[in-house]
């Protein structure tokens, strides 16, 4: 198992999330807590259809980086930690 950052971002109308650790893996949803379910869904699908398992930076990580500085990212969001199940062939 390991944790990965997810960054939920308020849009018109639901959520969207995002993983900077697992790029192009994205998830929507109506609340918070469907969007975060949605998104360790869809990086645990990602996660295992790669040949290598990209490694957790971690919150803390990735604030001393400044990805929270960025345009990208939305004026209001919620972060959040999602642990996923690693399979032992990735």
């Amino acid at each position: 198992m390991k944790k990965y950052l997810v960054v939920i971002e308020k849009a018109k109308g639901n959520y969207a999330a995002f993983s900077p650790d697992v790029l192009g893996c994205i998830a929507t949803g109506s609340t918070v807590e469907e969007t975060t379910k949605e998104m360790k869904e869809a990086l645990q699908f990602h996660i295992e259809s790669l040949d290598a398992v990209p490694e957790p930076k971690g919150i803390s990580r990735h604030i001393a980086d400044g990805i929270f500085n960025k345009d990208e990212v939305a004026e209001e969001y919620f972060i959040t930690e999602v642990e996923v199940f690693i399979p032992h062939h990735a």
